[in-house]
């Protein structure tokens, strides 16, 4: 069988590499937009309506604007945009958060493709709130170092025309503490109280790596117990590598490499600690896992093919 995708926004970062994703693809059959109608509101919802899968690569009020045009049962749309991601009529397009989540993956038209930072915190904190070693209330932190391209064309422009001095340096952002991650991170890991979370922006493509610090004394837990929490819940997973508990190969180099995901959509997980404290880090590509990369393994769960399809 051969389903029919489209992308509205296409031109934009995600866009772009959704149709990478999907062009050597022969189960495929992308719908494509004639540049002078990007901006029809009729084609466009023709366009929708006749697709299995509809990828939404907009700014948030656009993606609003872009679900309100389906009317079709059968068309399932996968929102990239932070518009969905905490409302409960949109499944979160996660599929290693929780046992279930496939199945409602498979099941649901409206899938909501979760946020690059958010991906790393969520699949860090949400085992761990499980499992009952951190608990719902507990003041958490986290730090996130990620590359440019997440920024979209205006910030990849701005970064590799190199013309400002400012732009060499890390640049911590999200100052405000209003981060839009923050309350999906809230919503899919059960935290109740709201991170204190730091995103910086390096002066690289891609590449993502977030890390929370923990306290182990007044969580009353251990290393080894945060280490079997993470292979417990990712035992299986194709995509989620659980590194060794005080990780040798990354403590040997001095340092945590992280683009080494880049160019696919795995994540690692670590913990490095001693007794009294530890340090959680999830790495990703933000353009694969991160973005593009999950968005089409949620296509490929909710169509019911091989969940590593053209990744």
């Amino acid at each position: 069988m051969v389903f029919k995708v489209f992308v509205d926004g296409q031109e934009g970062t995600t866009g772009l590499r959704i149709h990478e994703y999907l062009a050597a693809r022969s189960d495929l059959e992308v719908l494509r937009i004639a540049p002078e109608l990007r901006k029809d509101v009729g084609e466009r919802a023709r366009l929708l309506n006749a697709a299995d899968v509809a990828f939404l690569c907009l700014p948030d009020a656009a993606s609003r604007e872009a679900a309100a045009l389906v009317d079709n049962p059968r068309t399932c749309l996968i929102d990239a945009s932070s518009a969905h991601r905490t409302l409960s009529s949109w499944v979160f397009g996660l599929p290693e958060l929780a046992p279930g989540q496939r199945q409602g993956l498979r099941q649901s038209k409206r899938i909501a493709n979760p946020g690059c930072h958010a991906s790393a915190f969520i699949l860090l904190l949400r085992p761990l709130v499980d499992a009952g070693l951190v608990a719902a209330e507990h003041a958490v932190t986290a730090t996130s170092i990620t590359g440019y391209s997440g920024g979209g064309k205006k910030m990849i422009e701005q970064y590799q025309a190199a013309a400002e001095p400012a732009l060499t340096s890390p640049r911590p952002y999200g100052l405000s503490l209003q981060h839009k991650h923050v309350p999906e991170m809230m919503a899919h890991t059960g935290l109740r109280t709201p991170p204190i979370f730091m995103p910086i922006l390096g002066n690289f493509y891609k590449g993502l790596a977030v890390s929370v610090p923990l306290h182990l004394k007044s969580l009353g837990t251990t290393p080894e117990a945060l280490q079997q929490a993470f292979e417990k819940r990712y035992a299986g997973e194709r995509f989620i590598c659980v590194k060794p508990l005080r990780d040798a190969q990354t403590l040997a180099t001095g340092a945590l490499d992280v683009q080494a995901n880049n160019d696919s959509n795995r994540v690692d997980i670590f913990v490095f600690a001693n007794e009294e404290q530890a340090i959680l880090v999830a790495r990703l590509d933000n353009l694969g896992k991160g973005a593009s990369g999950a968005a089409v393994q949620s296509m490929n769960v909710h169509l019911g093919l091989e969940e590593g399809l053209g990744l």
